[in-house]
């Protein structure tokens, strides 16, 4: 059989590197067949290319304001508290030391109320002093803490804004000064709608119910201060009632809709509250106290009406309702104008306003 001889033939075509014998190459490297070899490896796959990383999902706002979020413990947070009251006493303190400067003219103005009902009424002008101790804890104590806790509510109130800060978004820290300007202003003008309209009104009514009946009014300075404050601070305090109904409905405990479905039983809470605070048992003190409050509700619904509005990307009608208003006022003030021109009526700065 004869042996086959053309697997030891090179080609033609073939150089010296297939002429069957190892290139020096390959036999140094230990005899492996080397790359041009006829038993050549398979070559290697390519390496992939680099994948960029995945970049991470953009976070939305609600993700991004969670973490704005301060996370606090039940211990920081009454640590927070602790502070929080500590600077707002030192600001009453301060404002309390201040008004002591100004303990005379204070007194005057709290006592002017008593002056008018009892010089109105026929009567000495005086309060009576009953204890040794009496007009000094009034004057000189009482007094300038009550003066020093008007003086001092914007502190007051923006330590109170500090401690719950922390707890709300970014959207709503913006509030901060609105905030603050709203709650001791309305507080403050409280205050003052009792001093000039409320305490007054009551008070001649009160001192001159029995006047008819041989009944002489003799005042301590206890009891009228007791009534002073009760009153003003119970009417500056009613006069926080929008800034209440704002915070319900950021809260979404409260929507406008609902408080105005159940506008009649909240007139009917605020009457009740009003015979409360009023002093006299009549019914024009009694709305003289309610009205500015019911009026207050459905200004608090506005406010209510208006965070509504932001959140839904709408806008309020201004300039339509400025001309209503100043429609309002020209009518008012052409009324008033007749009333003076035709009628003989003239004007004085105090209710009704317009006097024959």
């Amino acid at each position: 059989m004869p042996e086959n001889t053309d697997s030891h033939e090179p080609r033609p075509d073939a150089g010296p590197e297939h002429d069957g014998r190892m290139p020096p190459e390959s036999a140094e490297a230990g005899g492996n067949p080397g790359p041009d070899s006829a038993e050549t490896l398979p070559a290697a796959a390519p390496a992939p290319a680099s994948v960029p990383a995945a970049e991470p999902p953009a976070k939305t706002e609600p993700e991004d304001e969670e973490e704005e979020l301060l996370r606090m413990s039940f211990l920081e947070h009454l640590e927070e508290l602790r502070m929080r009251i500590i600077r707002a006493l030192m600001g009453l303190g301060i404002a309390f030391v201040a008004c002591i400067l100004f303990t005379n003219k204070l007194w005057d103005a709290v006592r002017g109320p008593a002056v008018a009902a009892l010089t109105q009424l026929g009567y000495p002008p005086e309060l009576a002093q009953l204890t040794p101790t009496e007009a000094f804890t009034i004057i000189w104590i009482k007094l300038p803490i009550l003066a020093g806790l008007f003086v001092a509510s914007p502190w007051i109130v923006y330590q109170a804004w500090a401690f719950i800060s922390p707890g709300l978004y970014r959207r709503e820290r913006r509030l901060a000064v609105p905030f603050i300007f709203c709650t001791a202003g309305l507080f403050i003008l409280g205050g003052l709608f009792a001093y000039f309209v409320a305490f007054r009104f009551g008070l001649v009514f009160l001192l001159g119910i029995g006047s008819n009946l041989g009944v002489r009014p003799y005042i301590s300075l206890t009891e009228y201060f007791d009534l002073f404050v009760n009153v003003i601070l119970g009417v500056a305090l009613v006069f926080e009632l929008p800034v209440l109904i704002f915070f319900l409905t950021l809260l979404r405990i409260a929507s406008p809709r609902f408080l105005l479905r159940h506008s009649r039983y909240a007139i009917l809470v605020i009457v009740i509250l009003a015979a409360i605070i009023t002093p006299t048992p009549d019914a024009i003190n009694l709305t003289i106290f309610a009205a500015p409050m019911i009026l207050l509700y459905f200004v608090g619904v506005f406010a209510s009406y208006l965070l509504v509005l932001h959140r839904e990307g709408q806008k309020f009608p201004w300039r339509r309702i400025f001309y209503v208003v100043a429609g309002m006022i020209v009518f008012a003030a052409a009324t008033a104008a007749v009333f003076v021109l035709r009628f003989g009526y003239h004007w004085v700065w105090k209710w009704p306003f317009l006097v024959k």
